[in-house]
């Protein structure tokens, strides 16, 4: 048989790996910074970019789509060649993949801090940048499909399985969720309003995690896994029902993010339902990964590489098993809007994916530079450093989760909230967070110990150079199934009979959700006197998005007492209908404010932005002075904001739209006349207004200031629901 020659394309992975290591360290800093924030609110204050709530989505999409993308596409190029027995397809396409991620990863890492964002958790990019993800995604596609139609082996590896699933679903997840219609070149309004925008949402949300952050790094550990431990694969059986059974029930589960909402209960009970199965294919996976082992585990002891690789799955197997159990509804009650659910996060983000990272890169680099890692001393070091740190970052996040759920719901024997400040329990978890920023600490000095190793081990050893290789040509064969062939042994040598089959399963689950919840208006009952935002008050919401107060601050009371007795009535689907994106949040640093509209007058919101400390003593919340700033708000959009709405289905009319400019200037001036009312607020405006014209500058109503405009809208929230 003939052989061919042919060089893998080794320059590509090479690049993967350093952008991977590059924003790791990016990533994981601005995370540790945000750690510190919650110690210390106002280290940053002033500066607006480098606020909380700015920084929080920086945070998430560089460790998710900078640092683990990264890896992905690293770990998936490399192993993808060796599979194939063939080069990647196009190396043009290849390098525009890798440009072109990292264009986008730089685009958000200056759009996120500016504050341009959607707020939507994992998809906070706006509409141009979408587009490009959408369009690279793509790129990336073609690339390994490419491959796989000009391979040189017959039979498709499960990791190539993996790695087709994750395309096809990433594609569908994020062209769905981010339909939206543009306002202008860096802002735009999602097309879903309210309940359905929170479906789709977390169906993306969930499934973000689900095939961007597991199911590639699935792929990745059935491939690097037995080549590190030099074993089989387990059970080849298991890996069949694994991998189906997985994304087709996976996909199901987003609405466990939003029990006891107000969101259907048929569709809760939908999530919980698959939730729950979803234990049996994810532990089959883990349990795959470490049989895998049997017969090795004595080079467990001596490799650092497999004890990342141990940790990572047995971090996933831990994830894997709490999920599930937080999708419980008497948990799920306990656990949501608690800082349980950061640690569970941080179980999966920095076990899973960061260990099974570092795995990789450590097993990557010996071979490209074809000589020994630097050091296997300071490799076994990091793993212990990140060790230690996965253990004291969960471990307080879990002790704080379970203090505040329970401080949370105790009640009195007269029937009052035992702790009815929220502040009460925040003050008590303060020691938790100062062990989840040495946590931190920790993991991030692991990360620094990989950047010394991985430099030193490049510059001892040879450059990274394009990898000769030589396999017989693929020869044809019948495309019907050879005679006793079964069925799976016969679709893994039909790439396009596999892809459309796993496009299908993904398919299915979210169909029967979304479909139903959009077009049948029994799931979201009108009140008629729910009313449209103001100008003003959708002005003002933009900037409560902007600053990203959702991150801290949730807008959905839940049916139980201790809730409905700290924020009042339970909260209606047919109140968010006007609201694209929903603001439901995820996690309470702060108190939900669905009903904070007129609890306290406009001079307490003017004071509490200003210095929280100063009306809340030992409110962790950062002040935000830049809304006070002698600039005036930017309301040149506002009709164009309006007109969006409208196309939307909110029933704004042609005159509300034109006199939009004059109804803010009139609500905006209501509030400054009731800000008047504090002698305080009326000594310091003259002030201000003398420093202006000592320093030459034109002076700003504060009518006309960004301030006022978030005041409308938070006295806004609840006040269209009139219960006692």
């Amino acid at each position: 048989m003939e052989m061919q020659q042919f060089y893998y394309d080794n320059k590509i992975v090479k690049k993967f790996i350093y952008a991977t290591i590059v924003f790791g360290v990016v990533g994981m800093a601005v995370g540790l910074l945000l750690a510190i924030l919650f110690l210390f609110p106002n280290l940053t204050d002033g500066v607006s970019w480098l606020s909380f709530g700015r920084l929080r989505p920086l945070h998430t999409n560089a460790v998710i789509f900078a640092f683990v993308g990264n890896a992905m596409f690293a770990g998936i190029y490399y192993s993808l060649q060796r599979l194939l027995k063939a080069r990647m397809y196009s190396d043009f396409l290849s390098n525009l993949n890798f440009w072109g991620w990292q264009l986008i990863i730089v685009a958000a890492a200056i759009s996120l801090p500016l504050g341009y964002t959607t707020s939507k958790e994992y998809a906070e990019l706006e509409w141009p940048i979408d587009i490009a993800i959408a369009l690279i995604w793509v790129v990336f596609g073609i690339n390994m499909i490419g491959t796989i139609l000009k391979r040189r082996e017959r039979h498709l590896y499960v990791a190539i399985w993996f790695y087709l699933a994750t395309f096809v679903t990433v594609a569908v997840l994020h062209i769905f969720n981010s339909l939206a219609l543009p306002v202008s070149g860096l802002k735009s309004y999602s097309v879903y309003a309210g309940v359905q925008d929170a479906l789709v949402q977390w169906w993306y949300g969930h499934n973000a995690v689900a095939f961007f952050l597991t199911t590639p790094f699935l792929g990745l550990m059935y491939y690097y896994i037995p080549k590190a431990a030099n074993r089989p694969v387990y059970s080849y059986r298991l890996s069949i029902v694994h991998f189906w059974s997985l994304i087709f029930l996976y996909i199901w589960a987003g609405p466990h993010h939003l029990l006891y909402s107000a969101l259907p209960n048929w569709a809760q009970n939908l999530g919980v339902v698959f939730s729950v199965m979803l234990i049996a294919p994810s532990w089959g996976g883990m349990i795959n990964g470490l049989l895998t082992l049997r017969g090795a585990w004595d080079k467990v002891r001596m490799e650092p590489v497999l004890k990342f690789f141990v940790v990572a799955i047995t971090g996933y197997g831990m994830a894997t098993f709490e999920g599930p159990m937080l999708s419980l509804k008497n948990v799920n009650a306990i656990a949501h809007f608690t800082d349980w659910i950061v640690a569970h996060v941080h179980v999966g983000a920095l076990a899973w994916n960061g260990f099974m990272a570092f795995g990789v890169i450590y097993w990557l680099i010996p071979r490209m530079t074809k000589g020994p890692l630097y050091s296997l001393k300071l490799a076994n070091v990091h793993f212990w450093i990140g060790t230690l740190g996965i253990i004291l970052y969960t471990l307080p996040m879990y002790v704080a989760g379970f203090l505040q759920a329970s401080m949370w719901k105790q009640f009195n024997p007269d029937g009052t909230l035992t702790y009815g400040n929220f502040l009460e329990t925040v003050t008590q978890i303060i020691p938790m967070y100062w062990m989840r920023a040495v946590g931190g600490t920790l993991y991030i000095t692991g990360m620094f110990v990989l950047v010394y190793n991985v430099y030193k081990t490049v510059q001892a050893n040879n450059a990274v150079e394009d990898e000769l290789a030589e396999a017989p040509a693929l020869q044809k064969i019948s495309s019907g199934r050879v005679k006793g062939e079964k069925f799976h042994p016969w679709l893994e040598r039909k790439p396009i009979q596999l892809t459309i089959l796993a496009t299908v399963a993904i398919l299915i689950g979210g169909i029967i959700q979304i479909v139903p919840t959009i077009m049948v208006k029994s799931n979201i009952p009108t009140i008629t006197s729910v009313k449209p935002y103001t100008p003003l008050e959708l002005e003002g919401r933009d900037l409560y998005i902007r600053e990203g107060c959702v991150s801290c601050h949730s807008q959905m009371v839940r049916p139980f007492r201790s809730e409905v007795e700290r924020y009042g009535p339970q909260s209606k689907a047919g109140e968010f209908v006007y609201d694209h994106p929903f603001l439901w949040g995820s996690k309470r640093t702060g108190p939900d404010l669905l009903r904070v509209g007129e609890k306290y007058n406009d001079n307490w919101h003017f004071n509490h932005m200003w210095s929280p400390q100063s009306t809340s003593a030992g409110s962790i919340m950062p002040g935000y002075k830049w809304l006070f700033d002698n600039k005036a708000l930017d309301i040149s959009d506002i009709e164009g904001k309006m007109e969006v709405m409208k196309t939307l289905g909110v029933p704004y009319t042609d005159a509300e739209i034109a006199n939009a400019q004059n109804a803010i200037n009139k609500q905006s001036q209501e509030i400054e006349n009731s800000l008047h009312a504090d002698p305080d607020f009326v000594k310091s405006y003259e002030e201000s207004k003398k420093k202006a014209a000592a320093r030459g500058e034109k002076f700003v109503p504060m009518k006309d200031r960004e301030i006022v405009a978030l005041i409308a809208y938070i006295q806004r929230l609840g006040t269209d629901i009139k219960v006692k």
